[in-house]
């Protein structure tokens, strides 16, 4: 028996984001701890209301956007992130969620979670890089506009 049909039971899903083969005329699928990872990947990436039969799935992790990075507001974060995967990722328990500001300065959060897969108690981790600022060089863009840090 195959590895994945053996452990099917962890899920299936299309790959994020979707890749269409059109040679085989499908999109390409996703299994077991990949398919938990990405979905980790879509929950921290969704803001609530953007779904429309789920309006209450996603993690609202633009609340930092324009807030200083304090001990509250980290502890806020924490808080909504386990609340998003205890309702929708029941496949896991978080175990421990830490949030990075070393690199603040450049705009880079990095958001840690460790976590234990419910029904093969196998422990892994993942980390999300929450941008708080646009994807380009902003240093470049302010020393041609005449202005600095």
């Amino acid at each position: 028996m195959k590895k994945d049909a053996e452990q099917s039971y962890l899920g299936k899903g299309w790959s994020f984001p979707p890749i269409f083969d059109k040679l085989r005329k499908q999109v390409d699928m996703v299994v077991n701890e990949k398919d938990i990872e990405q979905s980790l990947n879509i929950l921290l990436s969704t803001r609530p209301g953007e779904r429309i039969m789920q309006p209450s799935f996603g993690c609202n992790l633009d609340i930092m956007l324009f807030e200083p990075i304090t001990t509250t507001l980290i502890t806020f974060v924490k808080g909504l992130i386990k609340k998003s995967i205890l309702f929708y990722e029941a496949r896991i328990d978080a175990n421990r969620i830490e949030v990075n500001t070393e690199n603040i300065n450049s705009g880079l959060i990095l958001i840690e979670i460790d976590y234990t897969i419910r029904s093969t108690n196998s422990r892994f981790n993942f980390v999300y890089p929450f941008y708080t600022d646009e994807g380009i060089d902003q240093d470049i863009i302010l020393r041609n506009s005449g202005f600095s840090r």
